[in-house]
């Protein structure tokens, strides 16, 4: 039970650092790229913690099978070069006993990952499908930042502001470049709209105007002499009414219990998707046991990095397979099951190599001694 206790948290204690690194690792990845997206104008910067607070689950169930892989293959790793191994060997410590006992830390980290995978992932991904929404349906003004030119509509239109006050809905130095549809095959021209100040009003039925005053209006076409001026005292202008949809399209967000009885190849592709992610978990840990088996005078990184090839070669079949079965270039009875099967087979024979080795030497050794004394 001591050996038990110290072996799993070890192994617990390992993996937990490993996951924290590649954890920070990927959320800044991904936060960088969010942050992007506000500078443009496309998400509104008080909603990036929120978004990588709903994306934590999906990261979690993706990291914490890898972070096992790694803190076995550095623990064990470790313990071999201190030679704390061979102590633990040479009282009956096996590569089968230590496996046992390794697997009760996996079936924690499989059962973790499995609720990550199987419910907290998929409403993690609703969450921000509809976060993702309501900023599409948030006018520019919502995201709109002074001193700064935003672009909105795949580029087409400009709008910058020198001041915001007042919660957003009074402007100063206010400038807007619109460019218009084609008209018979013909460029539509730009129109510039420049005003001292300007107010964003709301009527009782939700529309929304920006009044502009004290400004000019431009159109025309760039490079032509044919652009037209007009100065004001008063213009306003209709802005787009925001409508919120509701409508979650993305299969990764899908509620497991509907995958269970539905008939469609790809939502049967994304449950088996979703049980491998735990069932990978015992796999990685049959496959690290004997990888982290390695020689003081070598070092306990000599196999890590094989190791992580093999880990990617693993993941990368899954996700190739998930492809094939969405297009069903394999049948939906084999899925993704001869992947687990063939990478287990591996750690299996990486398991029993060993004895099965020193058995077969042990033979030849009695065969020749037999030979040499007849």
């Amino acid at each position: 039970m001591i050996v038990f206790r110290y072996l799993s948290r070890e192994v617990l204690i390992t993996m937990s650092a490993v996951s924290a690194v590649l954890l920070v690792i990927i959320m800044s990845g991904r936060f960088i790229k969010y942050l992007a997206q506000a500078a443009q104008g496309l998400l509104d910067p008080g909603s990036l913690f929120m978004i990588m607070g709903v994306r934590l689950p999906g990261f979690l169930q993706l990291i914490l099978p890898l972070g096992l892989f790694l803190g076995i293959l550095l623990a064990y790793g470790r313990l071999y070069l201190d030679s704390e191994m061979t102590v633990l060997t040479a009282t009956g410590m096996s590569q089968q006993r230590l496996l046992a006992i390794t697997l009760a830390p996996a079936l924690f980290i499989a059962l973790l990952v499995a609720w990550l995978s199987l419910w907290l992932a998929p409403q993690g991904i609703t969450q921000m499908q509809l976060l993702l929404n309501k900023q599409d349906a948030m006018t520019e003004f919502d995201t709109l930042a002074p001193g700064r030119f935003q672009s909105m509509r795949d580029g087409t239109r400009v709008t910058y502001t020198e001041t915001l006050a007042n919660e957003r809905t009074e402007l100063g130095g206010v400038f807007i470049s619109d460019k218009n549809r084609p008209r018979n095959g013909k460029d539509g021209g730009t129109s510039v709209l420049v005003g001292t100040t300007g107010v964003q009003e709301i009527h009782a039925d939700g529309s929304r105007y920006l009044i502009l005053k004290d400004g000019y209006r431009y159109d025309g076409t760039p490079g032509q002499a044919d652009y037209r001026e007009i100065k004001y005292d008063t213009y306003a202008a209709l802005l787009p009414k925001p409508e919120v949809s509701s409508e979650i399209d993305d299969r990764d967000a899908i509620p497991t219990s509907q995958l269970l009885g539905s008939d469609d190849p790809r939502m049967q592709s994304e449950l088996q998707w979703r049980l491998s992610i735990p069932l990978l978990v015992f796999v990685v840990t049959v496959l690290a046991v004997p990888l982290s088996r390695v020689n003081p005078r070598q070092g306990r990184f000599l196999k890590l990095l094989p190791a992580v090839l093999l880990y990617m070669a693993y993941l990368a079949l899954l996700i190739a397979g998930r492809g094939m079965l969405d297009k069903g270039k394999i049948p939906m009875a084999l899925g993704l099951w001869w992947i687990h099967g063939i990478f287990l087979a591996i750690g299996l024979l990486l398991l029993y190599w060993e004895p099965l080795r020193l058995k077969l030497a042990a033979k030849r050794a009695k065969s020749g001694g037999v030979l040499k004394h007849a």
